[in-house]
């Protein structure tokens, strides 16, 4: 999830977006369209300063406004997205899907990927030789809330996570310290500013949606570069950050050395 990024998928803003009903789809406000799409552009175009390729999904989606959060329904893996589909009951999100590096895939588990959805995906993903682990979601605000694991957690490098440690399961903080992470943890007042919600374009190279300085402050005292985007309409209302908005297709594999 850190490697430099080479291919990303992203999906402009659309008349569904802009008529999503704030009550059907948990935003706080109905976007602005143009607003939208303005915010979008400039966020297309630090991914293309960042040396990345931009692919448009532009397949039509009616009635479905979070179609621009093109993260969740696709895990890209070395064969491709195409490896198998989950079948009912199972579901999963790739909000849940968090790489700890090449062969080690964790999975939220919580109100958006159940316990089926983790079994059939390490059954896609065994002959690949990628093992899964399973991390317990909290409670948060129930059901209706969009919490996936990678809402407490982003990599920002093999060996530096940000996250929000209030709400991160300990078993699963404890094995990523055992495994030689160093963390940067977000303040509360900036959690519901999607602060954990960080994009690594490469190794300790980041975007994220602006208005948090505390953990932007932590990221640069870390090593980090950090450029941030205004997302008033894409992010902010409609509660999904870099991360969502971006589906990375490809990274430039480092060797040893170079990681």
């Amino acid at each position: 999830m850190v490697d430099p990024l080479r291919t990303v998928l992203v999906r402009r803003p659309d008349e569904a977006f802009a008529h999503a009903d704030p009550k059907i789809w948990g935003y706080t406000g109905r976007p602005d369209l143009i607003a939208a799409r303005t915010e979008h552009a400039a966020l297309v175009e630090m991914l293309r300063s960042s040396g990345a390729e931009v692919w448009y999904h532009e397949e039509p989606q009616e009635a479905r406004a979070d179609a621009i959060f093109v993260h969740d329904p696709v895990l890209v893996t070395d064969r491709g997205a195409i490896v198998g589909t989950l079948r009912s009951p199972a579901t999963a999100e790739g909000g849940d899907l968090l790489w700890i590096n090449h062969d080690r895939l964790a999975v939220g588990q919580g109100f958006r990927t159940n316990a089926e959805g983790l079994r059939q995906l390490k059954a896609l993903l065994k002959p690949l030789g990628v093992r899964t682990e399973p991390v317990p979601l909290p409670f948060h605000t129930g059901p209706a809330a969009c919490l996936h694991l990678m809402s407490l957690i982003s990599l920002v490098d093999d060996d530096l996570a940000v996250v929000y440690p209030r709400l991160l399961p300990v078993p699963f903080w404890q094995r990523l310290q055992a495994d030689g992470f160093d963390f940067i943890d977000v303040p509360d007042a900036e959690f519901d500013r999607m602060a954990p919600n960080v994009l690594a374009v490469a190794p300790r190279d980041c975007i994220t949606l602006e208005g948090n300085p505390i953990t932007q402050r932590r990221l640069e005292e870390a090593g980090c570069r950090v450029r941030t985007y205004r997302g008033n309409e894409i992010s902010r209302k409609a509660e999904g950050g870099a991360t969502c908005l971006t589906r990375p297709v490809l990274r430039a594999r480092r060797t040893r050395a170079e990681a």
